[in-house]
């Protein structure tokens, strides 16, 4: 055990991570003896179990011409690891040829725990990205190797991560204690049960929190604290957990939606089992959820940036294997999430703590889960209501907050709103009370510019800060929309119908020019799609700002027949395919901003057939919001 770990900490780079961490690396290893001259890998052919270490001997790597013939011969001695790059960049399969020579000892670590250290310290999962960067700038090198994605851009593991559901997964046992249990009994549970998360319960039996090796660690030893106090003071929330009939891909989003490692399962209302994030995420280690990952571990905004540049290849191979695009979009959504979370809790750092309960919300797409590649940042800031002489230094505080947020942000790539819509604009950076004044004007003195101005305010979404602040909003407009509201629907009605699809008469493409092409606006033309709804959703006081939820839930009230939603789902998400493939594209095989044009010329029959039968859709859902709200014809 020693002298396996004095030896690790010699190899690169192994010498990066923590001596603890090491230490539990050690029990991993498997050593294999050669004691003969063998051929381990074919190039592009065998696939690696695990990360080789040489500890003795040599491996004769080398790749093959078509004569084969030696190329770019390289021995690996002791001390130096093979695989690494292989596994992360080429799907496993070894980039070389390999020959084990004749009294070659090797330490192997399987790939499972490998792609884990991989996930859990960037620095050692750079070192094998870094090596293979510097490799593929030889000429001769990159000829030999295939080019195959990174596994930042190898983002899906299979297809049936977008189809599997969670009650095909195998949710671990609950292991769980009452809140009364000691802190050293609970330990000791953990320990017999061998599971890293035990749940708390109250004196019902209703799990209030869990406790985590991590908890142990923080709360306990390293407050000194007496270990036979009661589990409930150290324990941890929020308690989150999810129907075994969803999705995988919702659970993944949901833990980092809501920040917690474990999620439990739920069947027939009772609590069957909890899923770890981590294991979650090392089974699917090729998947757009281990990039999340990292964008979460994202330690600079340099680092930031580069992540937020890769977004487009992620949306270029979801969407080439046929991933949904609402999914797609969720995908985006959360990784623009997670990187405003980010640089809010950097600029909270850096200015100290608010003076006030806040939140920090977002709207129009971004609110509504509906993110493009050309989308810039909507968000406003609602603060609670201060005595007078607070009010000023209060507002101050949150005003420089918003700009170095947004600054950031800019600097990232999630650029300024032309609009101004953004919390940096003194106009949308507010006390509560305030905010209540903005929604009543809007709705009581509503007229055609201030709904076209102002209809994105109704798509906010709660992204960070004291959410009882956002529940208050929500509560005020629940209330303000039992009124008399014709007006106001009258004129979102006719918001909605701005925007006419862009069809002739005679059933052709109406265009106009942008350069030397012929083009519409595919943006504007997915427009009266979420006005419609979104006028739809607040008559029947449905507060969810997706479009898509709202119109499942305008299905379930009867608003809408199934045949109804069915075509306004499809039509909606087709268009937003073409949309997130078109822009995804300009960036990276173009190399040139991401836009809304979409010229008829460059689809196939089949393509520009199905547009005209949406076109086709939309006018008649405009026909009838006409009839409904204006009652005008």
């Amino acid at each position: 055990m020693h002298n396996r770990l004095a030896f690790l900490q010699t190899v690169e780079p192994f010498s990066l991570l923590p001596a603890e961490v090491l230490e539990g690396v050690v029990d991993l290893l498997q050593e294999v003896h050669y004691t003969k001259d063998t051929l381990l890998y074919q190039q592009d052919v065998s696939k690696l179990r695990g990360l080789d270490i040489i500890v003795e001997g040599e491996y004769e790597t080398f790749f093959y011409d078509t004569d084969q013939n030696k190329r770019l011969p390289e021995a690996y001695g002791p001390g130096t690891c093979y695989g690494g790059m292989s596994i992360l960049l080429n799907k496993k399969r070894s980039l070389r040829t390999v020959v084990a020579h004749k009294g070659t000892k090797v330490l192997a670590l399987p790939r499972r725990d490998f792609r884990a250290l991989c996930l859990a310290y960037e620095a050692f999962f750079h070192y094998f990205t870094a090596r293979y960067g510097q490799r593929m700038l030889n000429e001769e090198y990159a000829h030999f190797v295939k080019p195959t994605p990174a596994p930042e851009q190898n983002y899906i593991a299979a297809d049936q991560l977008y189809s599997r559901r969670i009650e095909t997964l195998e949710a671990r046992d609950i292991v769980s204690c009452p809140g009364t249990t000691p802190i050293f009994e609970a330990a000791r549970r953990m320990a017999a049960g061998k599971v890293s998360c035990l749940f708390v319960t109250d004196e019902a039996g209703k799990i209030i929190g869990y406790v985590t090796d991590i908890t142990l660690r923080d709360n306990v030893v390293a407050q000194q604290l007496d270990a036979a106090r009661p589990v409930a003071e150290v324990t941890d929330t929020p308690i989150v957990s999810i129907r075994s009939e969803a999705y995988v891909y919702e659970a993944i989003l949901l833990m980092f939606q809501t920040k917690t490692r474990y999620l439990l399962v739920e069947r027939g209302g009772e609590y069957v089992g909890f899923l770890s994030r981590n294991k979650l995420l090392s089974d699917l280690a090729q998947s757009p959820f281990m990039f999340i990952q990292a964008v979460k571990l994202a330690q600079s905004t340099r680092e930031l940036k580069r992540r937020w540049g890769m977004v487009p290849d992620i949306v270029n191979q979801l969407l080439s294997r046929g991933v949904k695009p609402e999914i797609v979009n969720q995908v985006i959504t959360t990784v623009a999430d997670t990187i405003s979370l980010k640089v809010i809790e950097t600029v909270l750092a850096e200015l100290g703590p608010a003076p006030a309960k806040f939140v920090f919300m977002v709207l129009g797409s971004e609110g509504r889960k509906e993110q493009t590649l050309a989308t810039d940042q909507d968000n406003a800031i609602i603060y609670e209501d201060k005595a007078n002489e607070q009010r000023e230094l209060v507002r101050a505080y949150f005003l420089k907050f918003a700009e170095l947020v947004s600054d950031q942000l800019n600097h990232i790539g999630l650029h300024f709103c032309t609009g101004g819509f953004m919390a940096k604009n003194p106009k949308w950076t507010h006390s509560l009370s305030h905010w209540k004044r903005n929604y009543h004007q809007w709705m009581s003195e509503s007229n055609v510019e201030t709904v076209m101005k102002f209809s994105t305010f109704f798509d906010c979404r709660y992204l960070y800060g004291e959410a009882s602040i956002m529940q208050e909003l929500q509560t005020y407009l629940h209330e303000e929309l039992q009124g008399p509201l014709d007006r106001f629907l009258f004129f979102m009605a006719k918001n909605a119908l701005q925007y006419e699809p862009p069809l002739t008469f005679f059933r052709s493409f109406r265009t106009f020019t942008q350069g030397t092409q012929q083009v519409f606006d595919l943006k504007k033309t997915m427009t009266p799609i979420v006005d419609l709804v979104r006028v739809y959703a607040l008559k029947n006081q449905i507060f969810p700002t997706n479009t898509g939820e709202r119109l499942a839930q305008l299905r379930e009230r009867g608003v809408f027949t199934a045949k109804e939603y069915e075509e306004l789902l499809q039509a909606y998400y087709y268009l937003m395919g073409m949309r997130l493939k078109k822009q995804a594209r300009q960036i990276s095989d173009d190399h040139t901003e991401p836009t809304n044009y979409l010229d008829p010329k460059q689809l196939t029959q089949v393509e520009q057939v199905t547009l005209k039968e949406i076109f086709k859709v939309i006018g008649d859902f405009q026909l009838k919001i006409k009839v409904s709200f204006t009652k005008a014809l």
